[in-house]
């Protein structure tokens, strides 16, 4: 009884901690703060992210060992003091070298995170042997994440009219509250492999195991590509609805909508692929991204921004599906790692494709950029995808 009660905490702290970590008030105005207050053009915005991308590419994968060998709890609360200083930062950042340094200082807070929430959510579970319940409460987590994110962007609006560094400020005291919440937490005792004589030996086999071993190899690369199809939106959104004519006020609701079909998509991931197997998971994938992309290529209308609610769909679809299987596939000695290794190959594809996606904006416009985008998924999905699918058993229900 006392190990089910201490369960219940743990998920409840986990759930807690994913909704404060995805309440970004700036998130929803962010590119038009970077616009209008600091002057940046969409080719900057992308390249400031590709340098957030390259911060946490550099310390994503340490991050990851260093949790593995020193605890996720500890991971998290390195995390949340980064996370302070960063938005901290922003409310002193005028020039782009000001915006720069902030969003490296949230790079490396977002890199600690990476793998670890997860990887101690699967450990208390297999502690309490019920690992079953995996991918319905990582489903839950990302449910409680795209809740925060979704009631920030309802008052980011209003925020940023009235004071454009108040989402700032109310960013700060988030990560105040996630930091005393982290610091609460506790971890199952269990094996992490024994001594290790060799650190860096030790990090390089597991870098070995994940690109020689044919089911991680693909599913890391298959979670890339399904991520950056939804990440490129992110940055590129604003600046459509602005385009469309939609009302300032609309924004924060907007936001928080397509973070709501998120919050939906993944909680209901475990029972769509239960229902429609792998095969039938990742076919859905692609008609999402590409009629996504297609319909903001082809409408400038006022409400056309919908269509990336497809997209987010997709990104709450695939996101509990993906890491069920790197749980899966890892041990406790290197499943934060390979968790990592999985978000840094992922920025490592934005760093090399962001820049280009946003020098296609600034000289072809976004809806040549939304075409371009709908054609190259449409060719990259299914080669990469066949893979993934012959080498994770396409119908096995995880």
């Amino acid at each position: 009884m006392a190990d089910e009660r201490g369960l219940r905490r743990t998920l409840l702290t986990l759930n807690v901690f994913a909704a404060l970590k995805m309440t970004l008030f700036p998130m929803a105005v962010i590119t038009l703060f970077w616009k209008d207050e600091i002057g940046l053009s969409l080719t900057e915005i992308l390249t400031l992210q590709v340098f957030f991308s390259l911060a946490s590419v550099v310390m994503e994968y340490p991050s990851g060992y260093v949790s593995d060998r020193l605890g996720y709890r500890f991971a998290l609360v390195t995390a949340c003091v980064f996370g302070l200083l960063g938005w901290g930062w922003y409310l002193a950042a005028e020039t782009f070298w000001g915006v720069l340094l902030a969003e490296l200082l949230l790079g490396v807070s977002y890199a600690f995170i990476s793998g670890s929430d997860t990887a101690l959510l699967f450990e208390s579970l297999r502690a309490a042997d019920r690992v079953d319940l995996y991918a319905r409460c990582d489903g839950r987590m990302v449910g409680w994440a795209q809740g925060g994110e979704a009631a920030g962007a309802l008052m980011a609006g209003f925020m940023y009219a009235q004071w454009p560094l108040m989402p700032f400020v109310a960013q700060i005291a988030v990560w105040t509250l996630a930091l005393g919440l982290c610091l609460s937490l506790r971890e199952p005792v269990g094996d992490d492999g024994g001594h290790v004589t060799s650190h860096l030996a030790e990090a390089l086999g597991v870098c070995r195991l994940a690109f020689t071993s044919p089911a991680i190899r693909s599913t890391i690369l298959s979670g890339t590509l399904l991520g950056l199809a939804s990440f490129y939106m992110v940055w590129l959104i604003q600046p459509h609805m602005q385009a469309c004519g939609v009302p300032l006020s609309w924004f924060g609701p907007a936001w928080a909508g397509a973070n709501l079909v998120v919050a939906l998509a993944a909680s209901g991931s475990h029972r769509v692929q239960r229902s429609i197997g792998m095969r039938g998971m990742y076919g859905l994938f692609f008609l999402l991204i590409v009629a996504a992309y297609a319909g903001l290529g082809f409408s400038t209308a006022l409400g056309s921004f919908a269509f990336y609610y497809l997209l987010t769909a997709m990104r709450g679809l695939q996101g509990p599906l993906m890491r069920s299987r790197l749980q899966a596939l890892s041990e406790r000695r290197n499943r934060a790692s390979i968790l990592s290794l999985h978000s840094l190959v992922f920025r490592l594809g934005f760093v090399l494709t962001g820049p280009l996606v946003g020098r296609l904006a600034d000289a072809e416009g976004l809806p040549a950029t939304f075409l371009t985008l709908a054609c190259a998924f449409a060719v990259a999905l299914p080669l990469v995808g066949r893979e993934f699918l012959r080498r994770n058993h396409p119908d096995s229900k995880i």
